[in-house]
């Protein structure tokens, strides 16, 4: 193979390295794991808090399952990045396979080139050579190709020292993708008896609160009531809140709660979470994490989080009520126009009613339960219509 030919083929399979547009890059996994282990580190602390009160608590086993859920992705991000390295190394084995093939191939055309050489060393054979041409031109094209003969010699010598080069870079490379593919497999089974040993702790946390379910059916009855109670409250504001929309349908106050309503509308998957921490509950309908057969209806979301976490408005508006509930704490009712947000769960409120807030303003501060959860109800609404919150939440 010429040099020409080893040249365009470094070119084609360094293009060939590049991951196609739909793999991640070892910059994003390696992102990507790191937020993981971040996450990992948040809930630990969450979950340190929840332990500290009360084992066995259904905040210790919400927890612990997206404790799970974090290890589950931190894992995969780990095997994406192994099976990102298996391609560089397979393709470097390539470049290496190539590279000797063409070292090789080289090497023989130089050994030819020698050998012609020193069939022609003789200075009198040149000579002879040159001075038996016809004419002056054909002695100028004959001392031209032994000129051009001297540089293609030279420029063989080049190509061989330039691939051998390059082949032991590639080796080095290579060497290298397999030192951190030998770390990355170490972590993996690291955090896979990671895994093992939280899906062991989740079971018998099930096993322990599943002998407690009169206890938890209690808590369940009185969280209902609680919350059937505030979403009274929040129906009779919310028609109040039309019906005064209604009567004011030309005015300017009317006019500016349209605008409220579109802007907060055009923010939809990019507001700021009110909270730090995971979503323990999700929107919806959905089975108890313990109790069998018992459906819970959420109308919004629930946030466990720190001790002591200080809760933000996710867009600016109004405060329109506050109430007090002995079971839930604190709630605050925000309006911004048709739209509304629920922040419940609170042992403090900074702000008063018909007092105008902004987007990221502290309005109160999370309530931590006997059993030592931190946790926000949020809810977010249009008009009476409850809305799932995460999907307007930045991901």
């Amino acid at each position: 193979m010429t040099a020409g030919k080893t040249i365009l083929l470094l070119v084609i399979l360094s293009l060939a390295s590049f991951p196609a547009s739909a793999q991640k890059t070892k910059a994003q996994l390696q992102k990507e794991k790191q937020q993981n282990l971040e996450k990992i580190k948040e809930v630990e602390k969450i979950l340190g808090e929840t332990t500290a009160r009360k084992k066995n608590s259904l905040g210790e086993l919400a927890a612990v399952n997206q404790r799970i859920r974090v290890q589950e992705n931190l894992i995969q991000s780990i095997k994406s990045e192994i099976s990102l390295l298996d391609g560089d190394i397979r393709e470097n084995n390539g470049i290496i396979k190539a590279l000797q093939g063409d070292l090789e191939n080289l090497k023989k055309e130089y050994a030819a080139m020698l050998f012609a050489a020193q069939k022609a060393n003789n200075g009198a054979t040149r000579l002879t050579f040159l001075f038996s041409a016809q004419s002056f031109d054909q002695f100028a094209m004959r001392l031209r190709y032994m000129q051009q003969y001297g540089e293609r010699r030279k420029l063989q010598v080049e190509a061989i020292t330039s691939v051998q080069e390059e082949l032991g870079y590639q080796v080095k490379e290579i060497e290298a993708k397999r030192s951190e593919k030998n770390v990355l497999l170490e972590q993996e089974v690291a955090e896979n008896n990671n895994l093992v040993n939280l899906k062991k702790k989740q079971n018998d946390l099930v096993s322990t609160l599943a002998r407690q379910e009169k206890s938890l059916r209690k808590d369940l009855e009185d969280t209902k009531k609680a919350l059937a109670a505030l979403d009274k409250k929040i129906n009779e504001i919310i028609k109040e809140e039309m019906e005064r929309a209604a009567r004011e349908a030309n005015s300017k106050t009317n006019t500016a709660a349209v605008a409220l309503s579109s802007s907060f509308e055009g923010n939809k998957s990019k507001f700021g979470w009110p909270a730090s921490g995971f979503v323990s509950q999700r929107f919806g309908k959905q089975n108890h994490p313990v109790i069998k057969g018992i459906i819970i209806q959420n109308d919004g979301i629930n946030i466990q989080t720190k001790e002591n976490e200080k809760v933000k408005s996710i867009f600016e508006g109004e405060v329109r009520y506050i109430a007090i509930n002995p079971i839930i704490g604190y709630s605050i009712i925000v309006g911004h126009g048709e739209y509304f947000t629920v922040y419940s769960g609170l042992k403090e409120v900074y702000v008063k009613k018909g007092q105008k807030v902004s987007t990221n303003q502290e309005i109160g501060q999370v309530l931590s339960n006997a059993d030592g959860i931190s946790e926000l109800r949020f809810q977010l609404r249009k008009n009476t219509t409850a809305l799932d919150p995460q999907a307007w939440l930045r991901n």
